[in-house]
């Protein structure tokens, strides 16, 4: 029996439906190999809305340690709302997603926020980690942007300095360094706990990893 010891953290992202949610998490996919799902570059153009919640896992390798993060995804259209308790608790870290192209996505990240708080109901509101990611600057090059930097910046400092990163799924641009802090960050909770992985099999068949995917 092998046994492994790594530090899982439960991250939850959340932001208005068309954010870009999906494609962010479809970015850390890739090819099954053996148990795990490694990460290629990939980005889909077409894929349907996301329906209730799904989740994807990505391996980081931090210092000494072997992180595994759970990156869950609920749906932002508001009539699933509903389903979001049961995803929230217990989770280390939560992403905000907006579009820069859109302001009502950077206008409802008050109530994604408070929504978060309320649901997952953490022990310290004031300290749980929380990161803004504004999404798809890579549209038209950037002329349609509406939402400045220093506005998402002004924000993130009215909620205790929270870590902002710009990004784009389709050029491939600070996904990675994105969800590396997101790691770091949620590694500052120490919520460490063991895994146990009991004869692993060689593989894994595509069918059954409709539960979510690793990578």
């Amino acid at each position: 029996m092998s046994t492994r010891r790594r530090t899982l953290l439960k991250v939850i992202v959340l932001g208005d439906s068309g954010v870009g949610k999906t494609s962010l998490m479809n970015h850390l996919c890739g090819p099954l190999t053996k148990l795990y799902r490694y990460v290629h570059k990939r980005f889909s153009q077409q894929y349907k809305a996301t329906i209730g919640a799904d989740f994807v896992t990505k391996e980081l390798q931090i210092d000494d340690r072997l992180v595994t993060l759970q990156i869950w995804d609920t749906a932002g259209q508001e009539r699933f709302q509903s389903l979001g308790v049961s995803f929230y608790r217990g989770a280390d870290c939560c992403v905000l997603v907006y579009d820069v192209n859109v302001m009502r996505s950077f206008d409802t990240l008050d109530t994604w926020h408070e929504e978060f708080l309320k649901q997952a109901n953490p022990p310290d509101t004031r300290t749980f980690p929380f990161i803004l990611l504004g999404n798809k600057i890579d549209i038209d090059g950037g002329n349609s942007r509406v939402v400045s930097e220093k506005k998402a910046n002004d924000w993130c400092v009215s909620k205790g300095n929270i870590p902002y990163f710009e990004t784009s799924a389709k050029e491939d641009y600070n996904v990675d360094a994105a969800f590396l802090s997101i790691a770091k960050t949620a590694l500052a909770t120490d919520r460490e706990q063991d895994i146990y992985f009991q004869n692993i099999p060689e593989a894994v068949a595509e069918s059954e990893q409709r539960g979510g995917c690793a990578c």
